[in-house]
């Protein structure tokens, strides 16, 4: 466990260290929030824009930091043989996930915790209704997304691919999934598209928990099932 922690600390130093992964985990929502708040008509249903916008925005946190920077610093390891070298240690693929999942989640919560702090202060957010259940999808969330993180970081074998397949799958996930665009704006053909990606079970969940809603159950167990999934093709697909 000390093991799994100072790799964990090791690995959340060099990521917030370069500049665009910090800049785009941390920054670039709060400047989103800024632009969307620019516009504050009240969403269908009278709900105000800021308490959609935030829980929405946590995603794309989470997914960013899942999807793009996760497979990408992975992919670099094993391009700069650092994997090769990790391999002649006692860390095993489980490990190491583990500790780069913790790593870049814990980069992913920094950023929802701006984004609450910013909407809070500037923006009078309204705090979340079942905070518990808040928790509960951002955690499922983190798992489900990363999860295929990893699938792409252990397969693919340079770091420069990876950025470019987790971006060809992070965007068109946002803006159908309604991370970045509120479902309530959205046709409905693109709805219907959206609820087929892995993010959409995470939007609504997190959506539900912060105005009170009851979560569903379906919307949960798809995430455990993702990660389950993806998780177990990872780690048996892992390429040092």
């Amino acid at each position: 466990m000390k093991g799994l922690m100072r790799v964990t600390a090791v690995e959340l130093k060099l990521i917030i260290r370069d500049p665009m992964s910090a800049f785009f985990a941390l920054a670039f929502p709060a400047i989103m929030l800024w632009v969307k708040m620019r516009n504050g008509t009240p969403l269908p249903g009278g709900l105000p824009v800021i308490d959609a916008t935030v829980p929405m925005l946590s995603i794309f946190v989470i997914g960013l930091a899942a999807l793009v920077i996760l497979p990408a610093t992975l992919a670099q390891y094993r391009e700069r043989r650092v994997l090769k070298r990790l391999r002649a240690t006692p860390a095993s693929p489980t490990m190491l996930f583990g500790a780069q999942w913790a790593a870049h989640m814990l980069l992913a919560a920094l950023g929802t915790v701006l984004l609450i702090v910013v909407g809070l202060a500037v923006y009078r957010l309204t705090a979340p209704a079942n905070a518990a259940s808040v928790v509960l999808a951002w955690i499922l969330s983190a798992l489900s997304l990363s999860s295929i993180g990893l699938l792409i970081g252990a397969l693919v074998p340079s770091g420069r691919t990876a950025t470019v397949i987790g971006l060809s799958v992070f965007f068109p996930m946002v803006f159908l999934s309604g991370a970045m665009i509120p479902r309530e704006t959205l046709s409905g053909s693109m709805r219907a598209i959206g609820d087929l990606t892995p993010m959409a079970p995470a939007v609504q969940a997190v959506r539900d928990g912060w105005a009170g809603n009851a979560t569903s159950p379906i919307t949960l167990s798809v995430m455990v099932a993702i990660f389950i999934v993806a998780g177990g093709i990872a780690v048996r697909t892992f390429r040092w």
